[in-house]
């Protein structure tokens, strides 16, 4: 008898977590933290809303934020709230200050680890930087984002945002940061990628 209930506590453990959904954690920068627009107008809020309640989406995204920052960030996050998936959306910041790529991929492969050990699967979020940052230095860095995944066998959500830069009323005065009208194209890119790992 106690063997028998210790089961059906067990199935309706289980059964309550499938209820639940998944746990989403976003580790990034501005474009994650919504620099520039409105509360609530930011893609992680957006995909928040898409998603419903039944998932959880936690935004841990500072702006101004570099791998090493995510880094030594990641450990509290992790115990903290316990995600399923944790997207790492982090490296922007490393490139415009000319770090080397060889620490930024450190930094992304520690992250990677951390989040495995957690019993969370980590999201690449490939990076580019501005054309101005010199070619050489910038292939480097963008091609640093897929050769990571491929070694970690992670999946990589590739930078499809280069047509923001192009199209007017879709980058901040500064030149660096979309705005409100672009959010929503952005969460389109990560949802694509997202919904079908927590509808799962």
């Amino acid at each position: 008898m106690q063997s028998f209930l210790k089961r059906l506590c067990c199935l309706f453990i289980l059964l309550g977590a499938n209820t639940y959904g998944s746990t989403l954690l976003v580790l990034g920068d501005s474009l994650s933290a919504g620099y520039g627009v409105n509360q609530g107008s930011g893609w992680v809020a957006l995909l928040r809303n898409d998603l419903g309640e039944g998932h959880s989406i936690i935004n841990g995204s500072i702006s101004g934020d570099t791998t090493g920052g995510g880094l030594y960030r990641l450990p509290q996050l992790l115990e903290k709230f316990s995600p399923d998936y944790v997207l790492l959306e982090l490296g922007g910041n490393d490139g415009l200050r000319g770090q080397p790529l060889a620490l930024m991929q450190n930094n992304l492969q520690a992250m990677i680890k951390l989040c495995r050990e957690a019993g969370a699967e980590p999201i690449l979020f490939g990076m580019r930087l501005p054309p101005n940052y010199g070619r050489r230095y910038s292939e480097a860095f963008a091609a640093v984002y897929p050769s990571l995944a491929k070694q970690e066998q992670v999946l990589l959500i590739p930078f499809q945002l280069e047509q923001l830069s192009v199209t007017e009323g879709m980058i901040q005065e500064d030149g660096l940061h979309p705005t409100a009208l672009a959010q929503p194209i952005i969460k389109d890119l990560i949802k694509s990628h997202i919904q079908p790992l927590m509808t799962n």
